[in-house]
């Protein structure tokens, strides 16, 4: 204990990151957490007296609940209605929610909760709308007619959490009972650094991160503070840092984790063809989805890999011609398609870096002039190429560098000391 808060005292004298980190320490050393001890002062306190039972800040005592969901083709007008809510009534609310709610985008699914007058009218008083696990809008059908945009107390925790990979990182988050929010977000941070998909047994991890609650029910990880992975018997650090207005995650060194593409395969070339849903296609004569973009150029101009990767096909594929396909990390994957010829040495299985000559420009397969088609998939879909952004490559700043380097050794040090 007496270790890590000597720790914490560092990041604070480095303008350390979170003040947070406290939360952590105090969580993982007590028995009683903050949390526990309110609730004791709020179970001491009902002993002195009752509060009022309470339910999106209305109370219900002197009113009856029911509660629904929307239902297909439902929309509120149709519910009010149902509700023998007068049409000037309901007028009046429409207008009152004006920049406040949209009666267009009620979804399907949501649920509501009525609060009738409890007597024998039945009256409906209030209407909750529950937009998400946060939002909620707050109906007063009285006099007043209005609209109330409201939302619910967050309550973020600080915590630390560890897994040992047996299959891969998704399934040892669901063994291990965490947030799988957790995976998806890890791989988005070193989806430059660390293919997910070879991923081996006994690779690790350990993060710092703050997890967002509402009604003590997890809305999402709000961010992970501090990360160590160990892959293939390399340990890789992930520290956030902010400069010049923007947040990256950076290793111990101070390099940004994330890499970039180049603009285009292609030195010198012109774009032929766009991406698009509804292309008719020269040869077939026929509409159909052309999800890649066409760069003439001529016969033999070398075509680059636009990043790093590990290519996964490259033979001769039907319409697609000479194709090669390289997969850069667990999130994107590039094509390259209808080339005349493969670079020497190129074939699956091997790695390339960020501009290596990978093939030539030809006309290959379904082909009306040489070309090159080339294609960009996020998680498997098809994305437009000139729509992507690169991600930003900077290493941390020459000003920013000592106070980095500062609270990059105290969060790396904590990594390894709290268990």
């Amino acid at each position: 204990m007496k270790k890590i808060s000597h720790l914490l005292k560092r990041l604070l004298i480095a303008g350390g990151l979170v003040t947070g980190l406290l939360l952590i320490v105090s969580a993982c050393n007590r028995k009683e957490t903050f949390q526990s001890l309110q609730e004791k002062d709020m179970q001491q306190d009902s002993l002195i007296y009752e509060k009022p039972e309470t339910l999106y800040g209305i109370n219900i005592d002197s009113f009856r609940l029911t509660r629904g969901r929307v239902k297909r083709n439902e929309n509120l007008a149709l519910i009010f209605s149902n509700l023998d809510i007068p049409y000037e009534k309901l007028q009046r609310i429409i207008d009152s929610a004006d920049n406040i709610f949209d009666f267009r985008k009620v979804k399907k699914g949501n649920s509501y909760i009525v609060f009738h007058q409890a007597d024998s009218a039945a009256a409906a008083r209030y209407f909750v709308y529950i937009d998400d696990p946060v939002h909620y809008f707050v109906f007063d059908l009285g006099d007043q007619a209005k609209v109330i945009r409201k939302q619910k107390k967050i309550n973020s925790e600080f915590k630390i959490a560890s897994g040992l990979i047996e299959y891969s990182l998704w399934q040892t988050i669901v063994d291990e009972k965490l947030n799988p929010d957790l995976a998806l977000q890890l791989s988005e941070i070193y989806a430059w650094t660390i293919d997910f998909f070879g991923l081996q047994k006994g690779d690790s991890f350990r993060i710092i991160y703050e997890e967002q609650f509402v009604d003590s029910s997890s809305i999402g990880i709000s961010r992970i503070m501090a990360a160590r992975f160990c892959h293939a018997g390399e340990v890789f650090f992930a520290i956030p840092f902010k400069q010049n207005g923007k947040e990256d995650y950076f290793d111990e060194e101070g390099n940004n984790l994330r890499k970039a593409f180049l603009k285009a395969p292609l030195r010198f070339s012109r774009i032929s063809s766009r991406f698009s849903n509804n292309r008719l296609h020269p040869i077939l004569k026929i509409r159909r989805p052309h999800h890649g973009v066409d760069y003439a150029a001529p016969t033999g101009t070398p075509v680059h890999a636009i990043g790093d990767g590990k290519i996964i096909y490259a033979k001769y594929t039907g319409q697609a011609g000479r194709l090669v396909k390289i997969r850069h990390n667990s999130t994107y994957t590039t094509a390259y398609m209808h080339l005349s010829r493969f670079e020497k040495g190129i074939k699956t299985g091997k790695y390339v870096k960020q501009g290596d000559i990978i093939g030539y420009v030809g006309t290959s397969g379904l082909s009306t002039g040489p070309h090159l088609d080339f294609r960009f998939y996020k998680n498997g879909a098809a994305i437009d190429p000139l729509k992507v952004k690169a991600p930003s490559v900077e290493p941390i700043d020459s000003s920013h560098i000592e106070t980095y380097m500062k609270v990059a050794g105290v969060l790396m040090e904590l990594l390894e000391t709290i268990e």
